[in-house]
């Protein structure tokens, strides 16, 4: 997929008049790329324009005008964009309960680490790759970037009516798994073409 440039983003003024049909666009477009896996592990595949989304609302909210801020977000932001062959995701640890916010993602920790995030596709389990910098020995974050690697075979499997398709987590203190409904997969399977 292709990385964003300055040319696909519109200053703050242009966005404020387009953001009245835009934002319920990426709305509707989020929907058919979340995935809750659980009580409150929330994963949404990342795409252009997902991305795009993040970089104008970014950019208004925090008044960002100066060229080379937007380049700054654009670089940061373009790393959640798949590569061919792969698909990325922003994992949510969404905890509602405040009084226990602390509790909930101590249990976590380890999360990120490797060998408890997948993407499963019929028999194959695609490792979850974790973006570092999230977490130590005692604590974790709640946002994650993540991306799975795909083979030309498993991208081909990921539209409906290919094998069964989740999004499994197995660490040590929270075990759940979740199919992905047709809609997910047919989002997913347009990105990898």
């Amino acid at each position: 997929m292709k990385s964003l440039t300055t040319a696909d983003i519109v200053d703050i003024a242009q966005y404020e008049q387009e953001r009245h049909t835009y934002r319920p666009h990426i709305i509707q477009l989020k929907k058919s790329r979340r995935v809750q896996v659980g009580e409150v592990v929330t994963f949404v595949f990342e795409n252009r324009d997902t991305v795009r989304f993040q970089i104008q609302e970014m950019m208004r909210a925090e008044r960002i005008v100066l060229d080379e801020r937007i380049r700054a977000e654009i670089d940061v932001y373009n790393k959640l964009i798949p590569a061919a062959g792969q698909l990325s995701a922003t994992g949510l640890i969404e905890i509602t309960d405040q009084a226990h916010l602390r509790e909930i993602l101590d249990s976590m920790v380890g999360l990120d680490r490797g060998g408890t995030t997948f993407l499963v596709i019929g028999d194959d389990r695609i490792e979850a790759m974790y973006e570092g910098g999230q977490s130590n020995e005692v604590r974790i974050s709640a946002v994650h970037y993540l991306t799975f690697d795909l083979t030309p075979e498993q991208s081909k499997a990921i539209a409906p009516g290919g094998p069964r398709v989740s999004v499994l987590i197995d660490h040590p203190n929270y075990k759940s798994e979740q199919v992905l409904p047709d809609d997910v997969r047919e989002s997913l399977a347009a990105d990898l073409v």
